[in-house]
């Protein structure tokens, strides 16, 4: 073959892996109302296809994600993806300071990449309290084929979807929190849409070993999972490998996932998965069966008992350590980045605390109990009049001595690009609390009991903490995390119980690039919806090249 043949083709194949996308997939969501039945008794429920839990998502790391969600309620409607960075992206986050909603009888088209992530995460609708009606199931990411994965290919994988229940309709709650009432406790807790499963979820062949991935997507309460008789083998916690454990049970706290291996060794019958409430003066409880391909019998009615008090769930965070020498996303192990010898440049101490304000139930940080506005924080930022919807940083970063006293305001601050952080949450509450960060993930590097000071620092577990996108920080408690802020973009960092979140106990964080490059962020999207005092408004020119 002619040399320059041979030359040219050689060029078209290096053009082909420099230039070609990743692979692309498409879903078409269309979302309705209808009759669900979680605790036994009929209401109403949000649907997506048809489904309650909603479709499950499959993904492979870098994949690009099409979702059209075709909105047939009749109320306003968001998603969002909850672990998934949107590197670049906050446009695609899905939270009301980021996006305007999918009005009723229209439809929008998300479209978002999965770049350098694994894990078992979820979605939920973000709209008032419509989580609690449903929208919600797992997104799963697989690793690359050229990654190697810490484990044996298991024999199949299955989700487990759990999270507490109110009989009452996310309308009826919304009102309650309107109206400055509390929604109370749950009625109860579901296992993949219902409280009791009668019929086996799934089925194990004996010998073999099987994932479960497993979410918490309630409103309120953390869980204990447990399956009877059977242990289970921590493997994967919100993207990270871990160095692998065996636990008899876990605490899943709100927003919270984890993927574990189970090997189906005992005795051929059924047996019971079984979540149940922490941490409250009530007990419910979900339970559904697994059951061996070649089982002989009922499960047991004895089911296993969930652990008692809080300190056992600070030992379990504890006892969760990241793999270094495993990939997660990228060729390069977990542990070859170092974040405990990068030098912190700010410090980020954040309070919650919750008072009537005109005889309302609000909840805040650091005093401010945010608002949501009609006009997203990140279109104001985008078309210059960021000064008419809010302003940067009315909290500082130490909480306020009074914190009795609270303002209602959009609650925003900045974060330097590229900057490393560490961020304080102290819950001077009595109940345990759990936050999640958009557009990240951050080192859980201490959760402790008491306030937190400067010299706690040498509890910090620097070299091997997991990194996480939720974290939960128990009563009268602090944890601390530490990130750096390399994603531009407007990132929600929100309390994951639902009340306290609606009612003001969340912020936002701008990251902005002082390059305005598109290797830094992307343009406001072509299909972008505008609502609020930018909708009348031109277009602006596009900010990063």
């Amino acid at each position: 073959m002619d040399r320059g043949v041979i030359l040219a083709l050689t060029l078209c194949l290096f053009g082909v892996s420099v230039y070609g996308e990743d692979p692309y997939i498409y879903y078409t969501w269309n979302v309705t109302y209808g009759t669900i039945s979680p605790l036994g008794a009929p209401q109403q429920g949000i649907l997506i296809n048809g489904q309650f839990p909603g479709p499950e998502i499959n993904s492979t790391s870098n994949n690009n994600v099409v979702i059209n969600v075709f909105n047939h309620l009749d109320e306003p409607l968001l998603f969002t993806w909850h672990g998934v960075q949107q590197r670049k992206n906050s446009w695609q986050e899905g939270t009301p300071g980021t996006a305007c909603p999918i009005l009723p009888g229209t439809n929008y088209t998300y479209h978002f990449q999965v770049k350098d992530q694994i894990g078992s995460y979820f979605y939920y609708p973000t709209t008032g309290l419509q989580r609690a009606a449903g929208g919600f199931g797992g997104l799963r990411i697989f690793s690359r084929l050229l990654i190697p994965v810490p484990y044996p290919d298991p024999e199949d994988e299955y989700w487990v979807i759990i999270g507490d229940w109110y009989n009452k309709g996310h309308k009826t709650l919304k009102m309650m929190l309107d109206s400055g009432r509390s929604i109370g406790r749950p009625d109860g807790v579901i296992m993949n849409g219902k409280a009791t499963n009668e019929e086996p979820l799934y089925t194990m062949k004996p010998g073999k070993t099987y994932k479960y991935r497993i979410c918490n997507v309630g409103l309120k309460d953390a869980l204990n999972f447990r399956f009877q008789g059977h242990a289970m083998k921590l493997v994967e916690t919100e993207g990270s490998h871990v160095v692998q454990s065996f636990y008899d049970s876990l605490d899943v706290h709100v927003g919270q996932c984890y993927t574990v291996l189970v090997t189906a060794d005992k005795d051929p019958k059924d047996y019971y998965m079984v979540a149940s409430t922490r941490f409250t003066k009530y007990t419910h409880t979900a339970t559904g069966i697994i059951r061996y391909t070649n089982g002989a019998g009922p499960a047991s009615n004895v089911l296993p008992p969930a652990p008692v008090g809080w300190a056992w769930s600070l030992n379990q965070f504890r006892s969760f350590r990241w793999n270094l020498t495993a990939s997660a996303a990228r060729p390069n192990p977990q542990g070859s980045y170092h974040y405990g010898q990068i030098n912190i440049t700010r410090t980020i101490k954040l309070v919650n605390s919750v008072a009537k304000v005109d005889g309302k139930l609000r909840y805040a940080i650091n005093g401010v109990s945010h608002v949501d506005g009609e006009t997203p924080l990140k279109l104001a930022e985008y078309y210059g009049v960021a000064d008419k919807v809010f302003k940067y940083n009315i909290i500082g970063d130490e909480p306020p001595a009074d914190l009795t006293a609270i303002t209602i305001a959009p609650n925003v601050i900045n974060a330097t690009f590229r900057t490393f952080i560490e961020v304080i949450l102290e819950n001077s509450g009595k109940s345990i609390q759990s936050y999640n960060l958009d557009g990240y993930s951050f080192f859980a590097v201490a959760c402790e009991p008491g306030k937190w000071s400067p010299e706690k620092r040498k509890n910090y577990n620097l070299l091997d903490a997991i990194s996480r996108h939720t974290i939960q920080v128990f009563p009268k408690s602090w944890a601390a995390i530490m990130l750096t802020f390399d994603n531009a973009g407007m990132w929600n960092l929100r309390s994951e119980q639902a009340e306290n979140r609606y009612l003001g106990q969340q912020l936002y964080i701008s990251v902005l690039s002082p390059e305005l490059s598109l290797r830094d962020e992307y343009n406001l999207p072509e299909t972008q919806i505008v609502c609020g005092i930018v909708k009348s408004l031109p277009k602006p020119a596009p900010k990063y090249s």
